[in-house]
């Protein structure tokens, strides 16, 4: 397998072994940004017991929202595939966007104009400091992928999409995609 090197828009999937971490066991983390500064992503398969509704009064819709990581989890973030409707959005890759103008964004899901296929919502975000990623991906806690999804990404179910990537990779992490979550309750 080519080990590719992570970049904004990959995906970062967490090795079977990195069962000790609370907010990466079992995650699949899109790449929002990555440079010499630090790398941002966000979990995309950690849905929590919440919905945006119960976040933010104003938005009338029961959007899911997932937990994008252990840092600064007070603050909403989000991803979409619609930049046309929400300016100042930056671009992740694929068709794949990140924020924007937050009081159109709630005034367009409001008006049905934005649906659930098109954002999503995330209560903090992943972080790497500078060289930080990389040395996770040295000591293999990370496996970087293509986001093969493109946009598609945005409505990708949560329930299975770990196990789903290892079926992927194949060989040996074929034998994790139908072990437990923690292997010691086994």
């Amino acid at each position: 397998m080519v080990e590719l090197k992570p970049t904004k828009g990959k995906l970062l999937i967490a090795e079977p072994t990195l069962t000790g971490d609370v907010s990466f066991n079992r995650s699949v983390v899109l790449l929002a940004e990555h440079n010499e500064e630090g790398s941002v992503g966000f979990i995309l398969n950690k849905p929590l017991e919440y919905s945006i509704s119960d976040l933010i009064t104003e938005i009338e819709v029961p959007f899911q929202v997932y937990n994008g990581g252990p840092v600064e989890q007070d603050n909403l973030y989000f991803i979409h595939k619609v930049p046309e409707l929400i300016a100042n959005s930056i671009e992740i890759s694929d068709g794949i966007y990140w924020g924007g103008d937050f009081e159109n964004t709630i005034q367009l899901i409001n008006k049905k104009v934005i649906s659930e296929e098109d954002i999503r919502f995330f209560l903090g975000y992943s972080g790497w400091s500078s060289l930080q990623l990389d040395q996770e991906l040295s000591s293999r806690s990370w496996v970087v992928v293509e986001n093969d999804y493109e946009s598609d990404l945005i409505h990708k179910s949560a329930d299975a999409f770990w196990k789903e990537k290892m079926v992927e990779l194949g060989g040996n992490y074929l034998l994790w995609s139908n072990s437990p979550e923690n292997p010691s309750l086994n």
